[in-house]
């Protein structure tokens, strides 16, 4: 977006506090002082506690029998083996719920049961146990069902399952309700008292422990690096046996055994020696939560499981199209999202973001929430309106609990649930301002008199000559990193900034340099800072520290977390400004000819055409990161324009523009009524909005108002699912009363389109 600056931009430093570091520890430790110093502050005084935290060869795991009901739990499973008893094991869509499934579904059958799985579908059956397929499955013989990652509070099912002679064994880790069901057993680290070792277990650890002790003391290594998965991609605290679960299961993805990952992996372009817990977080957990979010996750499981490499393969080329797609309606959501504060300000007077649009898909916008709490330092919501009722998603911060803040207001919601930091919630649509003010005044309320900027704890003070890769790679030695263990927020005082250089293919980073008073300069990168205020004078710098590859070199690589301004002065840069190349074409009054010219010149360029059949082209929902982007048909609306630019980010850009012909009523609704009538005939009737548009070259809005025609044409009918997901069935009605009224909606919304198309044909755009 333009100049809108986030609240994040300064936030409140928190000094190292002094400690008294045991000479034991410090001696035991070794390297840079900090690494002592960070152990210390977490409680870490020992040397054997330092060694038990640094090392999992240190580590003394707790026995899986501390556990309440393990013990029931391995006795009815073994009784399912030993009598060819049908076991069905029932996950969940996240990236825990299916590495969960994955590992106890292998587990299982190298112990020879009679073991199927299934992964409930987020659009048709939502979380939890699913009733009518719970029916479906146990009309098919299955004689005991084992959970993971769920089932906690399905008492319901777990009833119904009784009634049928079904037992069920639960392993989850959410929430206790105030009864547990009745089921065979009930595997869940909450049943411990606080503190103990398994008490952060996400759910694929808690399937772990129950498998480890059904292999009594037998090899379950090899289900580690589904373990190291989970725990990342559940945001879990790293601590105790957690955290050594992680560190052995980061051992054994990189020897890169697993077939799936294997394939994930070459896809991602990581090399398996060199993984980390940021290549989970930012690489595979994406792209496996892809399929939970915009479709089905059970091809998860059967990726994680298969041992066929040309499946295997298959399968990850299947999610890599997934996530292009998460990737391409993330960012849309986000430019939408950014544009609505960029043109109403105010917005950010409240306390709590609410921000909506009929357009945005409910599966992808729990993700930007989570990025927009990081840039305005405030709980946000995000409500997704296709119809009369709203569907969102809020994410939070430390002070406010989302969940909490939600029942204050239940009045005004239809549903919601979740946790502290981040839940899920549907409404009224017409309730989205009163809900606002609402919502922010509990915020408010619930932030007290805390500090009103975020704070910032600051590990320690470094000079630039001290940072080194040898330094680096010592401070390494404190991950992994993440929940409960951040990496190091270090600081160095009194700098300028030298120059400053865009990064990446549109300049959306920043590459800055940084001096001392001695003259010495050190790289730093600011991811995201492409349009924020730099430091005019001298500052203090507070950043994080890791190694990374640059140009083929591994080197120490500074990422900017925040300045904190000592004296002002005019800022004058050497400022390398990124390039880039455009090549227009929109007036050509031969395109197809020029098309075949540049297709010649650059052989490797994405082609983004909808409506029209190009060879090799690709809609909206499947660009791709690539160098040259052609853009054949005009886009329908500023935020799809900004997002294909976010998904794809070109280095060179060749524009056409042409019109879809589907861009006038008639030709629109026949061409949606014909992708309705294949969605009838080859998908059960199931749709997808943002696919609908993008087959047709619209906004979602247009096909949205285009279903509603259709519908009082007497022609159709169809409901919404809870996430967004269209139910399609046929109809031969009369056509309803409404029938103008929403002809004349589509018309304007068609005409709304094709003005910013004349508008896109003529606007300026920056090389």
């Amino acid at each position: 977006m333009s100049n809108l600056k986030s609240s994040a931009t300064k936030r409140q430093w928190v000094e190292p506090p002094a400690i008294d570091l045991p000479a034991a520890l410090r001696a035991a430790v070794g390297g840079h002082p900090l690494i002592a110093e960070r152990l210390a502050r977490k409680g870490i005084t020992t040397p054997a506690a330092a060694r038990t935290f640094l090392s999992p060869a240190h580590y003394g795991p707790a026995s899986p029998s501390d556990l309440p009901d393990i013990d029931r739990a391995v006795a009815r499973i073994k009784r399912a083996i030993r009598d060819r008893e049908s076991i069905l094991v029932w996950g969940d869509f996240d990236v825990d719920g299916q590495t969960s499934t994955a590992l106890l579904v292998s587990a299982l059958k190298a112990k020879g049961a009679q073991v199927s799985y299934h992964v409930p579908n987020r659009f048709s059956e939502g979380h939890g146990i699913h009733l009518p397929t719970l029916a479906e499955k146990l009309d098919g013989g299955v004689n005991l069902i084992l959970t993971c990652d769920t089932g906690v509070a399905a008492h319901e099912a777990v009833d119904y399952a009784r009634g049928r002679g079904v037992d069920t064994v639960i392993t989850d880790h959410h929430a206790l309700p105030a009864e547990l069901p009745a089921a065979c057993a009930v595997v869940n680290p909450r049943r411990l008292p606080a503190g103990r070792p398994l008490s952060e277990l996400p759910g694929v650890g808690v399937a772990y422990k129950l498998i480890e002790a059904l292999y009594g003391g037998g090899d379950s290594d090899f289900l580690l690096d589904l373990v190291a998965l989970g725990i990342v991609a559940d945001v879990m605290v790293q601590v105790d046996d957690t955290r050594y679960l992680l560190q052995r299961g980061l051992d054994v993805l990189r020897s890169n055994q697993r077939l799936g990952l294997r394939a994930l992996l070459e896809r991602a372009q990581i090399a398996p020696a060199d993984l980390n817990e940021r290549h989970i977080g930012f690489e595979l957990a994406p792209r496996l939560n892809a399929l939970g979010r915009l479709g089905d996750a059970n091809p998860a499981v059967e990726l994680l499981c298969t041992a066929d490499w040309q499946r295997a393969r298959q399968l990850a080329n299947n999610l890599e199209g997934l996530n292009a797609r998460r990737k391409f309606l993330s960012n849309q959501v986000y430019q939408s999202a950014m544009a609505q504060i960029e043109n109403e300000p105010s917005l950010l007077d409240y306390a709590a973001l609410v921000l909506s649009h009929s357009d945005w898909h409910s599966g992808v916008i729990g993700i930007v929430a989570s990025r927009l709490v990081e840039e305005f330092a405030r709980p946000v919501v995000l409500l997704a309106t296709p119809d009369e009722t709203a569907r969102g998603s809020a994410r939070s911060l430390a002070g406010v609990d989302i969940t909490s803040a939600f029942g204050e207001v239940a009045p005004l919601l239809s549903r919601y649930g979740g946790h502290s930091m981040a839940a899920g919630l549907s409404m009224p649509a017409d309730k989205v301002f009163e809900f606002r003010r609402a919502l922010s005044a509990v915020a408010r309320a619930m932030a007290g008199a805390g500090p009103t900027r975020p704070s910032l704890d600051i590990d320690g003070y470094l000079e630039l000559g001290e940072i080194s890769p040898e330094m680096t790679r010592d401070m390494e030695r404190l991950a992994p990193f993440g929940n409960g263990n951040p990496p190091l927020t270090l600081a160095t005082r009194n700098l300028t900034v030298a120059k400053q250089t865009g990064l990446g293919r549109r300049g959306e980073h920043l590459e800055l340099h940084v001096e001392d008073s001695t003259g010495m300069q050190q790289r730093v990168i600011w991811w995201r800072g492409a349009g924020q205020e730099l430091p005019a004078g001298r500052f203090d710098l507070a950043y994080t520290l890791r190694m990374n590859d640059y140009k083929g070199m591994r080197e120490p690589l500074l990422e900017w977390a925040d300045y904190r301004l000592i004296s002002t002065a005019a800022l004058q840069l050497q400022e390398e400004a990124v390039s880039l190349e455009l090549i227009d074409h929109r007036r050509s009054m031969a395109p197809a000819e020029q098309l075949e010219v540049e297709l010649a010149r650059f052989p490797d360029a994405l082609i983004w055409s909808e409506v029209d059949q190009i060879a090799g082209a690709l809609d909206r929902l499947r660009l791709s990161p690539a160098e040259t982007l052609i853009v054949w048909t005009a886009p329908p609306s500023a935020e799809i324009w900004s997002a294909a630019l976010a998904t794809v980010n070109p280095a060179r850009l060749i524009l056409f523009g042409k019109r879809p012909d589907a861009d006038r009523g008639t030709r629109f609704l026949g061409r949606l009524a014909a992708l309705v009538k294949f969605a009838l005939n080859h998908k059960d009737g199931a749709a997808q909005i943002e696919a609908l548009a993008a087959a047709t070259g619209q906004r979602e809005r247009g096909v949205q108002v285009g279903l509603q025609v259709l519908r009082a044409l007497g022609k159709l009918q169809y409901r919404i699912g809870r996430t967004g997901e269209y139910h399609l069935m046929e109809r031969d009605d009369p056509p309803g009363d409404d029938l103008k009224t929403l002809q004349n909606r589509l018309d304007l919304v068609l005409r709304e389109t094709r003005a910013y198309r004349d508008y896109w044909q003529k606007m300026r755009v920056k090389g």
